[in-house]
């Protein structure tokens, strides 16, 4: 089995010619090529977070699985936490704190990579929030980003700054940075603002998870804010037909969608995106921006 070096940590990498998208041809080793090429952008967004996995070792057409614990095998340089889950239970987690971990699990078809909203060393403190916007059947991504501009006005009523993704799937992930939040704290904020959407807009909004009533309109998730849940994390790749990503947005990019085509990006897509408009999601990183959730 070859072995290469990255960063001075000596990786195993095997049958790099296995193609994981048979609907592109898309192989192991350009998987391995993309998350190299964005480490950059990716990894301050996982850092120092627990990491689960979607794992795809025969292709997106064979058998998946969503691992949270540690895979066997896995290289003693790789950082593990223990973080308490809501059984009360410690569970294992591989963080992908460099670009080594990352390659090694990308060599383990890790093809998606997904994180909570708080950190490893502090499972209790929400750094973030997420609103997952899906949109129903007779609905696409740009019905999402319609109700993903109303959400940003709502938002900044209350003093919070959101910024865009694309989920890599189907619809549009919005996030925010807090501070003195919770797990419970933001699920529940995200919660009610999702209801006062519906409440508004009960046309084109939905905020209850029946799957029946979503048709024709954009149902809020705001569920991913609780402390056991994971969302995709920005510049993921997803085990989809084809090697879309999970790619930052502008807000302009967003108001001039027109069709979801607008809004799709595969791994051959975002290296070069990355280096000309750089990573658009960088705000919400700085400590300056994060805000506090407002009173009930």
């Amino acid at each position: 089995m070859p072995i290469t070096e990255v960063e001075g940590r000596r990786i195993k990498v095997s049958h790099l010619e296995r193609v994981l998208w048979p609907e592109t041809g898309t192989t192991k080793g350009e998987l391995l090529h993309y998350y190299a090429s964005v480490a950059t952008g990716l990894l301050p967004y996982v850092s120092g977070r627990p990491v689960s996995f979607v794992r795809t070792p025969d292709g997106v057409d064979g058998k998946r699985f969503f691992q949270k614990r540690p895979p066997a095998g896995t290289p003693d340089w790789v950082t593990v936490s223990q973080s308490v889950r809501r059984s009360g239970e410690f569970m294992e987690q591989v963080q992908v704190n460099d670009l080594p971990t990352l390659m090694w699990a990308a060599n383990l078809a890790c093809v998606e990579l997904h994180t909570p909203q708080w950190r490893a060393d502090e499972p209790g403190v929400a750094d973030r929030l997420v609103l997952d916007l899906d949109p129903g059947d007779g609905c696409t991504v740009v019905d999402c980003c319609r109700v993903a501009l109303l959400l940003r006005e709502r938002l900044a009523e209350d003093g919070i700054e959101i910024w865009a993704k694309t989920s890599g799937s189907k619809g549009l992930h919005l996030l925010a940075a807090l501070r003195d939040a919770t797990p419970a704290t933001a699920t529940a904020y995200a919660k009610r603002v999702a209801q006062e959407l519906e409440a508004r807009h009960p046309d084109r909004v939905i905020s209850r998870m029946t799957k029946a009533a979503r048709s024709c309109r954009v149902f809020i998730d705001w569920s991913q804010n609780s402390g056991n849940k994971t969302t995709a994390a920005p510049y993921t790749v997803r085990a989809r037909p084809t090697p879309t990503v999970s790619a930052p947005l502008s807000w302009p990019e967003i108001a001039a969608a027109h069709t979801p085509d607008d809004l799709t990006f595969t791994l051959a897509d975002l290296p070069a995106r990355l280096s000309v408009e750089g990573d658009l999601l960088a705000p919400l990183l700085d400590p300056a921006r994060a805000a506090p959730l407002p009173p009930h």
